[in-house]
Formats: C-alpha cells, structure tokens, sequence
C-alpha cells in the first residue's frame, strides 16, 4: 500500500494540496487535520461514473470547436461572445494528476486543481474558467442552494489558480449545467439531457485567509475538536462509545 503524503511542520519543501483537500477544510477542519496530518480518511464516496462520461464527451465536443476557432453553438445561444481557447498547457491544466499549480509562499503550499474548460472573450481577451456539472431532476437547474456553495468555491480557486500563472482571468465564469431527463416515453438506450449555461461571477478573496488558517490547523498539535456539525465525525465519536 502507497505511503500518504502527510503534512511535516518542519519540512521545507512546499505541501501539495487539492482544490477538494481545501474544499474539506472548508467543510470540517478537524476530517481536513485527520486526513492529511495523520493519514486517516474520510470513507470513500461511490464514483460517479456517468457524470464522468458527461465531463469527457463534453471536452471531446468543445475541442472541436476549439481546432476550428469558432463558438460552440450554446455559446452563442447564450449570447456568450467567445470562444473555446487553445492554451499550449490546456491538456496538463485538466489532467487530474497535473492540473494548474502554484506554489503559495507566504503557506508554503503547492495549490493544484484540474480545469473543465477555458473560454477566451473576444472583447477583452480575458480567460472565462468553465466548469461542467451533470445531475438528474425534475426541476430546472441553478446555483441556489446552500450545498452549491462548493460549486462557487471551485469556480474561484480555478480562476485564482489561473491568475497566479499570469493570466487575465475574467470574474465571470460559466457553469455547463447538464440535466438527464426523466420526461421521456422509454429510455430506448439512450439518456438525453438539457443543457443550461450558468453565470457566476467569483470572488476569490476568501482564498489567501483560508490557506493562512489551513497552516495553522495543521500546525497544531492535536486536530480540532468535533464541533458536532459534521456527521463523519458525528459518526466516529458515537461509534468510540459503542
């Protein structure tokens, strides 16, 4: 079995850390300390694979476009005066295991996370990061709830990422919201969705207080204690006392 990376407080060589691991921190400190501190995970979600074959004919589609310089037509559906950009890095920049990466001095972290896609604005060359999402429900789907939250978050740590390799990064970014339909008469073989194209204009302002505290935490001696509002640790505390 590979042996986890984990945090060293003396070590001098730059930290690597996810977009997800900050997105953990986000959620529960303490799962965050365990996880990368002592080696002690979060169980394993199930992986969703259709929404992963969503993500890859997606790409194969936009790329498409992108050999042809041209807009995808829900681009210019969506009056989105753009097109998909051709950056020399754009296939590591996806790449799970690459992705865009900085190392943040003042944290001593190396931040990296994995793009969907990167619009470039005709107007005013800006770089429009775009990320791909895929559910199924009866309703019209938005950004409205509160679990959407790391949604959002996604969306701005990809446009800071992307700003520290010196890139013009418009605050608007869009969302290529996939939803499966449920309306039809049979499935014949064949899962058919709506496409809606979401705004969201970030703000990545939280980033450099987060990683600050993201130091602190893992600094510390001991985890930080069970707040009760996380039902992992809700989980593992009731089952100690079992």
């Amino acid at each position: 079995m590979a042996v986890k990376k984990l945090f060293d407080p003396d070590a001098d060589k730059p930290f690597a850390l996810s977009r997800s691991k900050v997105e953990l921190f986000q959620n529960c400190p303490r799962c965050f300390y365990l996880d990368r501190r002592l080696g002690i995970a979060r169980p394993p979600g199930f992986p969703f694979n259709l929404n992963s074959a969503v993500d890859a004919l997606l790409k194969t589609e936009f790329d498409q476009y992108r050999e042809r310089g041209a807009p995808h037509p829900l681009m210019t559906e969506a009056g989105i005066n753009a097109v998909p950009h051709a950056h020399p890095q754009l296939g590591d920049w996806r790449n799970n295991f690459r992705g865009v990466r900085t190392v943040h001095e003042q944290s001593n972290f190396e931040l990296f996370g994995a793009i969907d896609d990167l619009w470039r604005d005709l107007a005013t060359d800006e770089l429009i990061v775009v990320d791909y999402k895929a559910t199924s429900k009866s309703t019209e789907v938005s950004l409205d709830a509160d679990w959407q939250m790391g949604y959002k978050r996604q969306m701005e740590f990809y446009q800071w990422l992307l700003r520290r390799q010196g890139l013009a990064v418009a605050r608007r970014g869009w969302f290529v919201y996939c939803n499966g339909r449920r309306d039809l008469p049979d499935f014949g073989k064949r899962l058919e969705f709506t496409i809606k194209l979401l705004p969201y204009d970030g703000d990545d302002g939280w980033i450099e207080a987060t990683l600050a505290a993201i130091r602190r935490t893992l600094s510390a001696a001991a985890p930080p204690p069970n707040t009760g509002e996380c039902e992992y640790c809700v989980f593992a505390e009731t089952a100690a006392r079992a």
